[in-house]
């Protein structure tokens, strides 16, 4: 299994050498490598058994920094910048071509974003290049929010997780595009439309997409448990699944089950995706064959919580 720990100067070390490594985010924990580095990109898809069509998020330590990389910052997108970084908003501007086409996929674009967590806001700075760094999880499974969710998935690939505890945001960043004078949201996340739409006005979802993506994380099927997951009322798919064999994710409700998972009693959405990822965890180790779902209310965070459920059961 990886080493676990909080030498942030160990994490630089093994960056330098071309290798991966895993890193906290506010969000969630990345595997991250030398985005300027070929051969450490490549290491993240195999590590990953990542597609190359799906492209990947660097992480830079500020605005001036992203500058470096991107051959022009939109007024809407500098303004969410300085706005919201360091924090959970990936920014896709046209990229310069000192980025490798692996990292983008090919594309012209380049999603780049700010972390905000001290020790990778502090190795980011101490680095001489970018991050390159998707979720810290095998493809299409359950993002990780723990070191430890790390080390059951890929601790026998790495070498190393820098420990920043828990993650307190606990889904992805939100991925926000330009295209000509609108401003697009490609993937919700830990920003919410209407923080979005106070700063840059007017902005267009974007659905996503089962193939070529144009932006991190649009994948039609992902998120995913090993639990068939099923979405509904609760009291509804009770009636055909039996309750012995299914697992319950709720958002407030308690239906005294032995396997349930209630993602915030109060009703607070910010608790809830905190939550999310650890639970969906949780029902691949009870004795249960479907996990069914309830959807939370469409506003703020729960418009990206229900984007990573309904990825989860692979639906429209």
């Amino acid at each position: 299994m990886a080493e676990i720990g909080t030498d942030i100067q160990y994490a630089k070390t093994l960056l330098e050498q071309g290798e991966v490594v895993a890193i906290p985010t506010e969000t969630v924990y990345g595997l991250a490598g030398n985005a300027l580095n070929v051969s450490s990109v490549t290491k993240i898809f195999e590590v990953k058994n990542r597609p190359h069509f799906d492209p990947l998020i660097v992480h830079v330590s500020d605005i001036e920094t992203a500058q470096t990389y991107v051959t022009n910052i939109p007024e809407p997108a500098r303004r969410l910048a300085e706005q919201f970084w360091p924090g959970p908003l990936t920014l896709l501007l046209p990229r310069k071509r000192i980025i490798p086409d692996l990292v983008t996929s090919g594309m012209n674009t380049v999603g780049i974003r700010c972390p905000n967590h001290p020790l990778t806001r502090q190795l980011l700075h101490e680095l001489p290049f970018p991050l390159a760094a998707p979720s810290a999880n095998p493809f299409g499974y359950v993002s990780p929010t723990t070191p430890q969710h790390v080390n059951e998935q890929l601790g026998n690939k790495i070498a190393y997780i820098l420990d920043g505890g828990p993650c307190s945001v606990g889904i992805e960043s939100t991925i926000v595009g330009f295209d000509d004078d609108v401003t697009v949201i490609y993937r919700m996340g830990g920003l919410s439309l209407e923080q979005i739409e106070a700063v840059a006005g007017t902005v267009l979802v974007q659905a996503h997409s089962s193939s070529n993506p144009k932006a991190p994380g649009q994948l039609k099927s992902h998120y995913a448990p090993a639990k068939k997951v099923i979405i509904g009322a609760i009291e509804d798919l009770l009636q055909q699944y039996p309750a012995h064999t299914s697992g319950l994710l709720t958002f407030q409700a308690d239906f005294n089950s032995p396997f349930q998972f209630i993602l915030s009693p109060s009703g607070n959405l910010e608790e809830a995706a905190q939550n999310l990822f650890t639970a969906l965890r949780a029902f691949d180790k009870m004795p249960i064959d479907y996990i069914l779902v309830e959807l939370l209310p469409e506003a703020g965070l729960g418009r990206a919580i229900n984007d990573r459920l309904r990825r989860a059961a692979a639906i429209e």
